[in-house]
């Protein structure tokens, strides 16, 4: 069941991209030379972004098993009997040479990065490793076994390591060539600033510039370099580019210092990360703001406040509990999908396409708790108490929240988060207005993945929401989330749902 409905998920998901990729490359000057033959989300491509942390950790328990290898093959009796010393100094020298490898940015694989080069400064960490390992060893003092074997683990680990980071490149290799780990930008304003720009992406082909955006329509031209003027700031708020665009840049002189505030003001709504191309005279400046956005192809290890830390560590905790839940809920799930069968007539599953993370329109998968023929794929008609669109299971489903159940999928697969603001169906109304348009901040609350809990779902702000004051309630909860995101705060908010939803007797569900 979970592998049937993570592939049509994985299917749905790719269809969905596909036909927005489509609609992207039609129309006059839609697709300009500095355009990506297939268009990858941010979210997809991101997830490439962070295999720094997953080759790192891949790494560690390489060095680990070499290191006890090492040590075994230099004791004829048990591992456990090895002697202290030796246990020690192999465990320093394998230390030092993790922490080398960090240190020495062997996990960045940029886009000056050689395979060559990459083996040098392994063997230089290896070789600095060894030789402290010898030191250690001889100002402890250490007996010459104890030195020998300490050096050979530390060689051996250096050995493995190369191994699995040519294979590490190759895979990088792979990924660069598909675009995949290519900064997707687009320039807000046809200026001078832009046309350089341009040029030098177009000189290097290491960034993608999926369009140009200018309030000055009647100035602008409808291209520069061939890149396409695509419209308006206003144009960029709502354009279906978004969510495969990693950076604005704001290409405006900064001595109109009072148009660039207001354009960045106007921009601050979006999820997307905004920044001011500072640029000055010369190939040299505009070389290293370039350099700024392709340099490093991984996202780096380092900062303990670091974004892509943050993300992966989510990450990792969606999938450890995830899936664990996956097993123990799929006898729940096919007793639930029996019911359903039985209730009423139907596919067992809703599939509905949601808002996800940096605007991406994804498929959210639901039980289904509405008779077939009264679903409502873009929300137009929000639930109310005593909805006769809902079926007798449906109500069961819905006031237990077991009908979110198959959203586990959705987290496997990456779409979705455990924790995180809610995701809203695309075109949800509230009252006569869609909900995205009530509130100014609304797309902030796309700024991570949608959870399926959340900040606000424990604070009475769940379900259907059906005044501007309410939509507006919710997205400052999901904002006051995404800014206090932790671990511990997940682990409050995981356990303070199903007791939350249990005893709520109010929320319309």
């Amino acid at each position: 069941m979970h592998q049937v409905a993570a592939e049509a998920d994985t299917l749905v998901e790719l269809d969905v991209h596909a036909a927005l990729a489509s609609s992207l490359a039609t129309g006059p000057h839609a697709r300009g030379p500095l355009r990506p033959e297939q268009l990858v989300s941010v979210r997809q491509r991101q997830a490439r972004r962070l295999a720094a942390h997953r080759f790192r950790a891949i790494d560690t328990a390489l060095l680990v098993a070499t290191a006890l290898l090492a040590l075994g093959r230099t004791h004829a009796g048990p591992l456990l009997d090895a002697a202290l010393g030796d246990v020690l100094a192999v465990a320093a020298g394998t230390a030092a040479l993790w922490w080398l490898l960090r240190t020495m940015h062997l996990y960045r694989f940029g886009r000056r990065d050689r395979p060559v080069g990459h083996v040098g400064r392994i063997a230089a960490a290896t070789g600095l490793a060894g030789a402290l390992t010898a030191l250690i060893s001889w100002l402890v003092p250490a007996p010459e076994t104890t030195t020998t074997t300490a050096v050979t683990a530390v060689a051996g680990c250096g050995l493995v390591v190369t191994g699995a980071h040519l294979m590490w490149f190759g895979l990088v290799a792979r990924w660069k060539s598909r675009g995949l780990l290519t900064a997707n930008v687009v320039i807000v304003g046809a200026t001078r600033h832009a046309d350089e720009l341009v040029a030098s992406a177009l000189e290097r082909r290491d960034i993608h510039v999926l369009g140009i955006f200018d309030d000055r329509a009647e100035r602008s031209p409808r291209s520069i370099r061939g890149v396409p003027v695509l419209g308006t700031t206003e144009t960029l708020l709502h354009h279906r580019v978004l969510p495969f665009v990693d950076l604005i840049l704001i290409a405006i002189d900064p001595s109109a210092a009072a148009r660039v505030r207001q354009v960045m003001d106007r921009l601050s709504v979006l999820p997307n990360p905004v920044t001011l191309l500072v640029d000055g005279p010369g190939t040299d400046r505009r070389t290293a703001a370039i350099d700024q956005l392709t340099d490093t192809a991984l996202a780096p290890l380092a900062a303990p406040a670091n974004p892509s830390r943050k993300a992966y560590a989510k990450r990792v905790q969606d999938v450890a509990i995830a899936v664990p839940l996956l097993a123990l809920t799929a006898p729940v799930m096919a007793l639930i999908a029996l019911a359903i069968r039985l209730d009423s007539r139907g596919p067992v599953f809703f599939r509905q396409r949601r808002h996800g993370f940096n605007n991406e329109e994804i498929v959210v998968w639901k039980f289904r708790t509405m008779r077939a023929e009264s679903a409502d794929a873009t929300a137009a008609r929000q639930v109310t108490a005593g909805d006769d669109r809902v079926t007798r299971v449906g109500r069961i489903l819905r006031m237990t929240g077991l009908d979110e159940l198959p959203q586990l999928f959705n987290v496997v697969t990456g779409a979705m988060s455990l924790v995180g603001p809610r995701p809203h169906a695309i075109g949800m109304r509230t009252g006569d207005a869609e909900a995205a348009e009530l509130v100014a901040e609304y797309a902030q609350r796309h700024r991570i993945k949608p959870g399926m809990t959340g900040w606000a779902a424990i604070n009475g702000s769940r379900g259907p929401v059906h005044t501007a004051d309410e939509v507006a309630e919710r997205v400052a909860l999901d904002i006051a989330y995404i800014e206090r995101q932790s671990f511990w705060l997940d682990v409050l908010i995981m356990a303070k749902t199903v007791p939350t939803m249990l005893g709520d007797r109010v929320a319309v569900r």
